[in-house]
């Protein structure tokens, strides 16, 4: 029988012994290459983590002491042995288990995540919370290398080290190699450092030394003992960072071998003040296509287990394709084209471009507010810079773009991804809000395109533009059909496009929206009702004079987008027809105002009303 059958709580960790985990570790991962290779998910990332998921459950006692996990993502052998394992199957599908952390799914998800660079602030609120309610348990916050790049990770930080609450944090390093001697030092100097008998000759050492006699012995002493302590520690690595933020360091640590992070997290839990351990791991451990192709396997669909090549679907390119074409393709024209992302290379289409431009590619990080200041400084001397971040990520950096860009009307260009309901990763991820919190900034041009060719057009239309910012957003899915591969034309701002005169209502139909209400158009037209479709194509600014035009001849309108309808681009419509007095019917048709949840994207356009039966339902109703 295997171990893991016989694993239903944290608690059943505890009646294991060290070799008993280590095979619990292997089985553990054999399920999920058994299982994602069939759905997809964060491949690499939860591989990379077994070892340190059993470590914290096997130390600590899950509710009730708080283990937060940044991101959440790696997040599924934690799922598993909190009683979730049978349903790791529906991970990330309709009506099954997210594949990040959720408060309403298990009470041992402390904290609900999905961006990265959160779980500091989060654990130093718990742990704050407990001192103030005097309630005694333990914090642990882990956080990956690549969301410490994010400002609000080192604000938490900073913050920490200045309340000195007793918590852990946790740094799981999987940009680095193990070392045999980096390791073997660095392992013996962490048990060293991590024994109850250090921490507690520590907290009386300056106590001591300020008896003795002489005031300037005792500075001298106390200097001597900091540069002693400091050299004997980086003979492994420098540590002075993290200990000028006022947190004790220990490490860095094989976050592969189970005994010694058991050992030290037994020995240093009860200790006082901020702790950060610094652990090295392999992302992808156990399954070498994932250790060879990390970033590729960070996260991805179905693939073959036993060769790790992804299961491709035929059909035409996805919008990230066409986009990274494009860029490119501008880029060679116009050495002044740079192309910058948060972190997110593959996902954006970028690597191209990455690896045919490098020294004008800029990868910044998990840093979006960064980006988009940088993107303004580049644009100041002429640069154009391209920036591509998903939609629901670029809401970190939502004063920047109202404060260093727009409001300088600096002509930066935003590559929105993921734009509208992007499927399997849920709320935390879909990019309903884009239309809505870009619209109401001043000097801002937004576009959304029907279909790959006006996709490239628009690409190009912002390249050409430089009155100021301009931004583009396109959903995660394939195009309709492959572009035609004819040259770049540049469309006029605001300019919306007539496809069809109708009689009963007219369409006013936003990007993905565009063909569907098309189509729908033409169906219902076979049932002797005739709906006229407008490519709404440019939310901001809006084609007034085609939209005068609507209004003094439909007493019915309907816009369609997949953007939630609050303050979106429906919105905006019912504002201008108010100026313009209109007294006909209008009918909102968008994402409704709650947030969605994870599944096949197909399925939530239907769940949502947004797929053609949906819109069709809804037009008819409207018209009666």
């Amino acid at each position: 029988m295997a171990i893991l059958d016989g694993i239903e709580n944290p608690g059943d960790l505890k009646k294991l012994n060290i070799e008993e985990l280590k095979q619990l570790a292997e089985e553990i991962r054999e399920y999920m290459i058994d299982v994602l290779s069939n759905i997809g998910g964060h491949i690499a990332p939860n591989l990379g983590i077994v070892e340190l998921t059993l470590a914290l459950h096997y130390v600590f006692n899950s509710p009730e002491d708080k283990i937060i996990w940044d991101v959440g993502h790696q997040s599924y052998p934690h799922k598993i042995i909190t009683g979730r394992k049978n349903l790791l199957p529906t991970i990330r599908q309709f009506g099954g288990i997210s594949g990040f952390t959720k408060r309403d799914e298990s009470p041992h998800d402390i904290f609900g995540a999905g961006h990265a660079s959160t779980s500091l602030s989060a654990a130093l609120g718990l742990a704050t919370a407990r001192d103030l309610l005097g309630q005694n348990f333990h914090v642990i916050a882990v956080i990956g290398d690549g969301a410490l790049t994010g400002g609000m990770a080192l604000e938490a930080l900073n913050n920490i080290g200045q309340l000195k609450k007793d918590m852990i944090v946790i740094l799981n390093d999987n940009d680095m190699s193990i070392a045999e001697n980096v390791g073997a030092v660095s392992s013996h100097l962490s048990k060293l450092v991590s024994l109850p008998l250090y921490f507690k000759f520590k907290e009386h050492l300056w106590e001591l030394l300020d008896k003795l006699p002489s005031e300037t012995l005792s500075k001298k002493a106390k200097i001597l003992t900091k540069k002693l302590k400091e050299g004997l520690k980086n003979l492994a690595i420098p540590t002075i960072v993290f200990e000028e933020f006022g947190f004790e360091y220990i490490g860095p640590l094989d976050g592969h071998d189970i005994k010694l992070l058991i050992d030290t997290l037994d020995k240093i839990k009860e200790a006082k003040g901020p702790i950060l351990i610094h652990i090295l791991t392999k992302k992808g451990k156990g399954y070498k296509p994932a250790e060879e192709k990390t970033e590729l396997f960070h996260g991805l669909g179905p693939f073959n287990k036993d060769t790790g090549e992804p299961i491709k679907k035929p059909g035409p390119p996805r919008y990230t394709k066409v986009f990274g074409d494009a860029v490119v393709e501008l880029a060679k024209r116009d050495d002044k084209v740079v192309a910058i992302t948060a972190a997110m290379p593959l996902g954006t289409g970028l690597d191209k471009f990455r690896e045919e431009f490098p020294d004008r590619f800029f990868d910044v990080g998990i840093a979006e507010q960064h980006a988009v200041t940088f993107a303004g400084g580049l644009s100041l001397l002429g640069i154009k810079p391209f920036v591509a971040i998903y939609s629901t990520f670029l809401q970190r950096a939502y004063d920047q773009i109202i404060h260093d860009v727009a409001l300088q009307k600096l002509p930066v260009k935003f590559f929105i991804d993921r734009g509208g309901l992007v499927g399997e990763d849920g709320p935390t991820h879909h990019g309903a809000f884009d239309l809505s919190y870009l619209r109401l900034i001043p000097n801002m041009v937004i576009m959304a395109p029907k279909d790959a060719d006006e996709f490239r057009n628009m690409i190009y239309t912002a390249y050409k533009y430089n009155k100021g910012p301009i931004a583009l957003r396109y959903p995660r899915d394939r195009v309709p059909k492959e572009p035609d591969g004819t040259e770049f034309k540049e469309i006029a701002i605001g300019s919306w496009e007539m496809l069809k005169e109708g009689g009963d209502a007219i369409i006013l139909a936003v990007g993905t929206m565009v063909l569907p209400s098309l189509r729908v158009s033409l169906e219902l037209e076979k049932e002797g009702i005739s709906i006229g479709v407008v490519n709404a194509r440019f939310v901001k600014p809006m084609d007034v004079e085609m939209l005068r035009s609507i209004a003094e001849k439909y007493n019915n309108i309907i816009t369609i987008e997949e953007n939630t309808k609050v303050g979106g681009f429906g919105a905006g419509v019912l504002e201008n027809l108010a100026e313009m007095g209109y007294k006909g019917r209008v009918k909102l048709i968008g994402i409704p105002d709650t947030f969605i949840e994870h599944g096949n994207r197909k399925k939530l356009l239907e769940v949502v009303g947004l797929d053609e039966q949906g819109i069709k339902k809804q037009v008819l109703d409207f018209i009666g």
